[in-house]
């Protein structure tokens, strides 16, 4: 893995035409410690183009500019927040036009969380979920996912706040463009930049065993969630066409291995749909899974989806049903849904430039 510095560097290279970082840097005449001073004022001091940064030539700092360097790599379009006060919902337009959503959480001044993608679209069509009903673009690059977090990172700045967890559970599937989060997570850890620990840091995937496995060689602390919704493959093939090549048994596997490799903990996500997954006897089997492992399970109340014909279990299904776990010896959470009524919430983002959203509306 390239240093954090040498992958900022090269992105912003890339996009101004040139082969690599070195290449950009000698076409400017920039020493090394002046492409540190770029990464700093980027990633630590979160400026948005070098024309405020003073620790370099004014005669550097317009020549940078009138080159086009930026260092936001995302455009904001829309930002809404929601009733609930806690909640902002971000639209990014990328260089291509292409455009994505995250999402920042305020947990009353004592977490600020923020979700962001990594795919422009998602290829694995969960029913439930809006940006998989909407279909694929493109992967982005390293810097396009961390500037999502930059832009909120700014705004808590400004009230005296900052991140305190980073989680890739927007837009996308993590682990279907595993280099570039890999390196968004260098560029998000590095202490020289952005500085979130590790332990901050969660990515989510559906289940991708060969990249689990991948992850567990990694030899970083940063959490692992499955989204697993389902006990069995009979229950997950019904809305995650994914189970079809990765079965449920396959899955748990690969989760045990990383278990073992790393001794680390693995959160699985489960979305409650009336009738559909949430019966005791789902219940029974999810538990009998579950239990004797370092596993612990978050019970997502179901938000409703543009595309989706589902319906959301009632509180007292949800509690119902993670009483059941708790009594098996499960460790369990029922999570608590944010930004609902400006479809910032789980399984609801879904930006409009995605293939069908735009056909649907042109």
């Amino acid at each position: 893995m390239r240093k954090a510095q040498d992958i900022w560097i090269d992105a912003k290279a890339a996009r101004l035409g040139y082969a690599d970082g070195a290449a950009f840097a000698e076409a400017f005449g920039l020493k090394p410690y002046r492409i540190g001073q770029l990464y700093h004022a980027a990633m630590r001091e979160l400026h948005g183009d070098p024309s405020t940064v003073t620790t370099l030539s004014a005669q550097t700092r317009e020549a940078l500019v009138g080159a086009g360097l930026q260092f936001d790599s995302v455009a904001p379009v829309v930002v809404e927040r929601s009733s609930d006060k806690q909640t902002s919902k971000g639209l990014f337009r990328l260089h291509d036009g292409k455009e994505v959503e995250a999402v920042l959480m305020e947990h009353n001044k004592d977490r600020n969380t923020v979700c962001i993608s990594s795919q422009a679209g998602c290829a694995f069509a969960c029913a439930f979920c809006s940006t998989g009903q909407a279909g694929y673009s493109r992967n982005l690059t390293a810097d396009e996912i961390v500037d999502q977090a930059r832009y909120f990172a700014r705004e808590l700045r400004a009230k005296g706040e900052k991140i305190t967890n980073i989680v890739f559970m927007g837009m996308g599937e993590p682990f279907h463009n595993y280099d570039a989060v890999m390196e968004a997570v260098a560029l998000l850890n590095d202490p020289k930049g952005f500085g979130l620990g590790h332990r901050h840091i969660t990515i989510s995937t559906v289940g991708l065993v060969e990249k689990i496995d991948q992850f567990a060689d990694e030899g970083i602390q940063v959490n692992l969630a499955i989204s697993l919704h389902a006990p069995n493959d009979a229950v997950r093939s019904q809305f995650m066409p994914v189970s079809k090549k990765y079965s449920t048994g396959q899955l748990l596997a690969a989760c045990e291995r990383y278990t073992a490799r790393t001794r680390r903990k693995v959160f699985f996500e489960y979305i409650m749909l009336a009738d559909v997954n949430d019966s005791d006897e789902c219940a029974i089997a999810l538990a009998a899974k579950m239990r004797g492992h370092l596993y612990h399970v978050n019970l997502i109340p179901y938000n409703s989806t543009p595309d989706a014909a589902f319906t959301g279990s009632s509180d007292a299904r949800i509690w119902a049903f993670a009483k059941i776990l708790e009594e098996a010896n499960v460790p369990t959470t029922v999570r608590y849904n944010m930004g609902r009524d400006i479809a910032a919430a789980c399984g609801q983002l879904r930006a409009q430039t995605q293939p069908k959203a735009q056909n649907a509306t042109s």
